[in-house]
This record gives structure tokens, sequence and C-alpha cells, in this order.
């Protein structure tokens, strides 16, 4: 009769398991490049599998030793598929995006809403009334369904422009390639009226870099400029909260309160985007600006 040493049975099995259970993130990574795989994560693995491997030849476990041989070798090749395809990336000119939100970012929303409400009403509110709420929470009950239906088309036909926005938007232009990416799905009567208002005061970007979209996390941008906290909570990027006076007490994201805080942003991040150098780069970066 055979003398199974089960033991080592179930010790080599579950050291092939392991050995090979990184293999398909491998294949994976070599046809997608690794974009969203995290770093740290393989620095945690790689330095886990060595600290194994060392205690495999410690303690004369040769199963752990094989098993933990085989995670640094996959793992290693990982890492280096991964630096090899962002360096590529580089090379080929492809840059950070931006991702834009339209209303209180690009155009003064607010604003008109209040405009409006007021007029009808005979109510006096003010930004300052609705800070740190939203509007629907400042108004009596009854008057709610009223004032969402002002978000007619005609109220996106007007909206004014924030500040040095068109300014900086133009900056932009001159070193990223812009996109408008609207979430336009949340008032589907806004997407004519959108549109018409973005081809009069941005008749810079054109009509082929206008997109109107439903959930934002689709845009696949380094960074999502928005006044509405909800759309980081699946976005990949890096978020920066425009302030607004629904965000006023949002404490979770970084802040930007105007054009001009968003242009030094910029400038901070790559100091080649300044106004007097912008028009002399050569590859461009790609900057989605989204709307609603």
């Amino acid at each position: 009769m055979i003398d199974v040493n089960w033991s080592a049975v179930l010790g080599t099995g579950g050291a092939i398991c392991s050995a090979f259970s990184f293999l398909p993130q491998v294949l994976k990574v070599r046809r997608q490049g690794g974009r969203d795989l995290s770093g740290a994560m393989l620095g945690l693995l790689l330095a886990g599998a060595v600290l194994w491997f060392a205690y495999g030849l410690i303690n004369d476990a040769r199963s752990v030793v094989v098993a933990n041989t085989a995670v640094i070798g996959l793992v290693a090749a990982v890492a280096v598929m991964k630096a090899t395809h962002q360096r590529r990336g580089a090379h080929q000119g492809r840059r950070p995006r931006i991702a834009i939100d339209m209303d209180e970012v690009m155009a003064d929303a607010m604003a008109e809403h209040l405009r409006r409400y007021n007029a009808a009403y005979g109510a006096s509110l003010t930004t300052a009334d609705v800070c740190g709420r939203h509007l629907e929470d400042c108004i009596p009950p009854a008057h709610r369904a009223a004032a969402e239906a002002m978000l007619d088309a005609s109220f996106f036909e007007d909206l004014a422009v924030l500040p040095d926005c068109q300014a900086v938007v133009r900056e932009l232009t001159a070193r990223y390639d812009v996109f408008i990416a609207s979430a336009a799905m949340d008032v589907p009567c806004s997407f004519d009226a959108k549109y018409q208002w973005l081809r009069r005061h941005f008749p810079f970007i054109p009509p082929s870099h206008i997109v109107f979209c439903g959930d934002k996390s689709i845009v696949d941008a380094d960074y999502l400029i928005d006044d509405r906290p909800r759309h980081f909570a699946r976005f990949k990027g890096k978020p920066l909260l425009f302030s607004a006076p629904h965000n006023h007490a949002e404490r979770r994201y970084p802040r930007v309160a105007s054009w001009k805080e968003v242009r030094d942003h910029f400038v901070r991040l790559d100091p080649a985007f300044a106004p007097d150098t912008a028009a002399d780069a050569a590859s461009p970066h790609h900057v989605v600006i989204e709307t609603q």
C-alpha cells in the first residue's frame, strides 16, 4: 500500500494554485496596459511574496519556496509591463484629462433659477439664503414642482457665463484637447438649448467635441471639476470641487472657488500651462468639460 503524504499533497496543490492565480492578471495587463492596477497593491504583494519565500527557506518548506518564487516572478512581470505601457503612453503624447461640469461651474444656473422663482412667487431669495442647501430645501413644498418645471429648454438658453470661464477655457484649448461631456439626461429637454449656449459662448469648441451623456462615471478623465460631490463617488480620477452655495459645508474634496483658481491649480500642476506659454505647447492634453 502506497503511503501518501497528504500534508505534502495539500501543500503542493495550494502552492500551485497560489503560483498561477496571478497568471490571468499578467495576461490582462499585457493586453490592456494595467492603468487601473494599483502600484501600491503590487508593491505589497511583492513584499509579502518575498517574506513568504524567506520563511520557506528558513523552515525548509519547499512548496512555499516554489510557490512564492513563481508569485515574485509574475508580480515583477506585471509591474514591468505596467511601467512600460505608462512610458509608452507618455512618449505618444498622452496627457492627463480634465472633466469640467457646466451648471454652476461654467454657467450661472443658480442665479437664473432664483430670478425665475422670485419673479413667479414675489419672493426675495438670494444665494446667501441657499448657502449649504439646495433651492428645493428653501422653498415651500407646494412650490417645488413648479420650481422644477422652470428648468425647461428656455432656462438654459440665456444663462450667464461665470467670470473668467471663457478666458480660462480658451487657454486650456491652446494646450489641451477640450471636450464637452454633458450629463444632460437629468433634464432631457435641455439638449438643444445647451448645445446652442455652448456654440454662442464657446465657439472655439468644435461640435465634434460636445458629448451628451447620463452617468458621469463613464468619463475617462484624470480630474473632475464639479459642484456636486455625488459625481465623485464612482469617478476614478481626482476630484476638484467647484464652490457653489449648496456645497458650502462639503469638506471631503479639494476646492476651487473661481476660474482664476482653476487656472492657478493647473499652473501649479504644470507650470508650462500659463497664459503666456499655453499657446506654445506642442503636445495637447485632453480636457473633458462636464455639463450638469
